[in-house]
């Protein structure tokens, strides 16, 4: 069958959709099977852009066998199983390439399945949308520049979250509760949101928001998307106005942890399903509470934490990093 991907390359296509290639014209039974206990797998992520890029690097850095994925809105997912000696040239030549994000993982290491429903928590901010609420609040209220100050340093783990929220929120004091309306009319979705979502939803996995910011934005994305379930902070308002105060307990990073324990006994989700997403410090130990933690675009304490990272791709590619072999 001729080859419908980016690049000159052997292929067939299994009745699932899934393209095995080979680029030595031989396969590695043990790759497929889970049983080779040296090496590491590669999953890589990327668009039509990457596509000459990548396909460059396969004959000098693909020694045995090579899956490429079903193709699903301009994305492609490549696996590779490599030889020790030269897993870390792969990775610095893989940096060097915009629109691809990679997964490596241990031979015989598992990672949870697209196919079996599971669940996903995932942070709000700079996560499931492209802003910082308490930022665009506080923007809109006038003291937009010193609350942007204090959010970045909460996200880098500079400072004590729940601190920095109520001097945050402290600063909204007397702002009028229209900003808040308008805000949810026009909160901007990160790219593939949606779609992730969708997919997630039809293999029947569970959707959570566990977010350190403000309830009605999370109520707007829980209805938007039909999550499961939506954890927020609740701003106080009298009379049309914000008192520069929230209500109830603080989502902290403790909280948002709470939740993935929490949600998976709730839903009876299987060991090894459970997945949580964010981008900043304070997301630390909600990934860590996970069995599996993802970096979004994130900051440096995150990256390094996660077990993987999108830093250059959309949310769509998650899905991806999910599908079985």
């Amino acid at each position: 069958m001729e080859s419908v991907l980016p690049f000159p390359l052997l292929a067939s296509q299994r009745q699932d959709g899934v393209y095995v290639l080979s680029l030595q014209q031989h396969t590695w039974p043990a790759f497929k099977e889970g049983q080779h206990a040296q090496g590491e797998r590669l999953r890589l992520i990327f668009n039509e852009k990457a596509a000459a890029a990548v396909a460059d690097l396969l004959p000098e850095l693909a020694p045995r066998a090579v899956a490429i994925l079903q193709r699903e809105q301009s994305l492609y997912g490549l696996e590779l199983l490599l030889e020790v000696g030269i897993c870390q040239a792969m990775h610095n030549r893989l940096e060097s390439i915009g629109e691809l994000d990679y997964l490596s993982i241990a031979a015989t290491a598992s990672l949870p399945q697209l196919s079996t429903p599971g669940l996903l928590v995932m942070d709000m901010d700079s996560t499931a949308i492209t802003i910082e609420c308490i930022d665009e609040l506080a923007a809109a209220a006038g003291v937009g520049a010193e609350v942007a100050q204090v959010t970045e340093r909460a996200m880098q783990g500079e400072l004590d979250f729940e601190q920095s929220l109520r001097q945050r929120v402290a600063k909204l004091k007397g702002a009028d509760q229209s900003i808040i309306d308008d805000l949810c009319a026009r909160l901007p979705l990160s790219p593939g949101l949606e779609s992730m979502i969708a997919e997630l939803k039809s293999h029947g996995w569970r959707t959570v928001v566990a977010s350190g910011g403000f309830t009605p934005f999370v109520g707007h994305l829980q209805q938007l998307l039909g999550l499961d379930a939506a954890f927020a902070n609740e701003l106080v308002i009298s009379d049309g106005k914000l008192l520069g105060e929230v209500r109830g307990q603080v989502v902290d990073a403790a909280f948002k942890a709470d939740v993935v324990t929490k949600c998976a006994g709730q839903w009876q989700i299987a060991a090894g399903q459970r997945l949580a997403i964010g981008d900043g410090a304070n997301d630390i130990p909600m990934v860590q509470a996970a069995d599996f933690g993802i970096a979004y675009h994130a900051k440096p304490k995150l990256a390094a934490a996660a077990a993987a990272k999108i830093n250059k791709l959309g949310l769509q590619a998650l899905p991806f990093l999910l599908q079985g072999r």
